[in-house]
């Protein structure tokens, strides 16, 4: 059989208050052609369908359309909460999606709740998917401990309490299926980057990778945004479709497929996603700037600029630059640095402290000084 892996979609995530809901259609409508063209039975989306737990309707339009269309593919699809998700909201629609073959795990319950999700391919073949939706610490480790418990107890509580509910589930499979794991978890030795949400890949979400049963044939990761496997090639996060911030840019997004039989190892091909629109960062001076700007293409843009702030500036960086969506304004690398750092100047004129601060923040005096004295001459005048 063929599953397709998929994962952290983050719908609504802007980049610096601009959407991105155009590149998320184009990303989750490149996935389905995929699977259609894949011949998929299943499509696995580890959790994060969302950026957020309150979105917006243009949100939920989009990820409820792209379900449809995975399952209009012919696959079934089977899709799990992450941390960004709100587990009432997907709970509510959740019975509307069971109508087709689009099966939604909101929360953890029990294997014959809904818990382990048990399916027969058209060739026959039986498939059974144990679904680990995010587990929040306050529900996964008792409040006393929290509370008064040592950051050690807290931190082995969660991993254990883990390690139970994934035995739970997968005690529960079929003999003869295939056997895999759709989890939302930070799983030890994955690599973060920087749009995780910090306190969710902390060490008191962390869970061992010997969490999961050597007999089963594919484990599918949610929740860290970088297409990795965690210790061996069949225990899998899918990564981001898009590049969601530009700690990833130049980061190579894709889905997994996955071909595994009850008796036949799972083989994992990374499929790379080309929709949506790159992030990139440039740097230098705008001398420096200049000659790139007419090769960053429709790249989401961040420039470093690597001159003496003055009014302007940045305004001559988005001149060069058609989608830059954030400029920050740097000391030179040789300017900078502990170096320039002064005593606190004593007895000056307001104006003599203006230019005392430019000078300290490598700002050019020239042009805010003259400006601020006329100012201050018409207020104290």
């Amino acid at each position: 059989m063929r599953l397709l892996h998929t994962s952290d979609w983050h719908v609504g995530r802007t980049i610096r208050g601009r959407s991105r809901a155009d590149e998320h259609a184009a990303v989750l409508a490149e996935v389905a052609a995929i699977a259609r063209r894949e011949s998929v039975d299943v499509v696995l989306v580890t959790g994060d369908l969302f950026d957020t737990a309150s979105p917006s309707p243009e949100s939920e339009r989009l990820v409820y359309r792209a379900l449809l269309d995975l399952e209009a593919t012919g696959a079934t699809v089977v899709a799990i909460a992450g941390n960004h998700d709100n587990e009432r909201r997907l709970q509510a629609v959740a019975p509307l999606f069971e109508r087709g073959r689009v099966v939604v795990g909101a929360a953890p319950a029990r294997p014959d709740e809904g818990g382990v999700v048990r399916l027969t391919t058209a060739a026959g073949e039986n498939l059974d998917v144990a679904l680990v939706p995010f587990l929040s610490q306050r529900n996964a480790v008792r409040a006393d401990l929290l509370m008064a418990g040592t950051e050690a107890e807290a931190v082995a509580a969660y991993d254990d309490r883990c390690r139970h509910v994934i035995r739970a589930l997968c005690a529960a499979m079929r003999p003869g299926a295939v056997r895999v794991v759709a989890a939302h978890l930070f799983v030890l030795g994955g690599a973060s980057g920087t749009s995780e949400r910090v306190a969710h890949t902390a060490l008191g979400y962390a869970v061992s990778p010997h969490a999961f049963p050597a007999d089963l044939h594919y484990v599918a990761l949610g929740h860290l945004h970088r297409p990795q496997a965690v210790g061996q090639p069949t225990v899998r996060y899918a990564g981001s479709p898009l590049q969601l911030d530009f700690g990833e840019a130049g980061e190579a997004k894709s889905v997994a497929l996955v071909e595994v039989g009850a008796h036949v190892p799972a083989r994992v091909t990374e499929i790379p996603l080309t929709a949506g629109r790159a992030l990139r960062v440039v740097a230098g001076t705008l001398a420096q700037l200049a000659p790139v700007a007419g090769t960053t293409g429709d790249a989401h843009i961040r420039a470093v600029v690597h001159e003496r702030a003055r009014p302007g500036l940045a305004d001559e960086v988005r001149a060069l630059f058609e989608h830059v969506v954030e400029v920050a304004v740097e000391a030179p690398p040789e300017e900078g640095g502990p170096s320039r750092r002064r005593a606190r100047p004593e007895g000056l004129t307001p104006v003599e402290l203006v230019g005392a601060y430019c000078q300290a923040a490598n700002l050019d005096s020239e042009a805010v000084v003259p400006l601020f004295a006329e100012l201050f001459e018409e207020a104290t005048g």
